[in-house]
């Protein structure tokens, strides 16, 4: 690995936990550098955050890939061609093949909204609400091919008040995210250099 981890981030949305890397980066809690932020939907605001804090950005649109594999195909070159180290997904809304995983093989990190295995998938918050539980949260795993399956690295919990909407809980348990996401990012790191040594 080289010197500073190179960061590779996949999302499609907003972009708040690549953010709070960044953040994490700038203010020196995290010893990593982003080398490109890949993102799949052309109107996300993500490109815009990219844009605000100059790092390098490449839109790879699934909709104009025949299947999954032939787009993890073009993720994995891209990533290549950046030198990534390590793949962080940040709201990557995507499911993987084996044609990314087996191209960064447990280098691959993401961060969910619920304290898996419970409520794995799409709509993670809602189900939460809709089952009753009092306490969710998030949980940062190794990308596997199950989704939301793969080994779990670290997890918060976010307790569920009374009255919580899907908005006010996402938005509780995004603030977790955002402190723990960094954090495990920096210590799998650790983990990998350590290896390599």
């Amino acid at each position: 690995m080289y010197s500073v981890p190179q960061l590779g981030i996949l999302a499609s949305g907003k972009g708040s936990n690549l953010v709070a890397i960044a953040d994490a980066i700038a203010a020196g809690e995290l010893n990593a550098q982003i080398a490109v932020v890949i993102y799949n939907n052309p109107d996300a605001p993500v490109r815009e955050r990219c844009q605000e804090r100059g790092i390098p950005h490449v839109l790879l649109n699934h909709r104009e890939f025949a299947s999954r594999e032939l787009l993890d195909d073009r993720l994995a070159h891209t990533l290549e061609q950046y030198q990534v180290d390590l793949v962080v997904m940040a709201g990557w809304m995507r499911i993987v093949t084996q044609v990314l995983i087996d191209r960064f093989p447990h280098r691959i990190l993401n961060i969910h909204p619920s304290l898996l295995p419970s409520f794995p998938g799409h709509r993670a918050v809602q189900q939460a609400l809709e089952y009753g539980v009092k306490i969710t949260g998030c949980t940062v795993h190794i990308v596997t091919l199950e989704v939301d399956r793969g080994p779990i690295l670290a997890q918060v919990p976010v307790p569920v008040l009374p009255g919580d909407t899907v908005e006010t809980l996402h938005q509780r348990i995004q603030q977790a995210e955002h402190k723990i996401y960094p954090k495990t990012i920096g210590a799998y790191l650790q983990r990998l250099r350590q290896l390599n040594e």
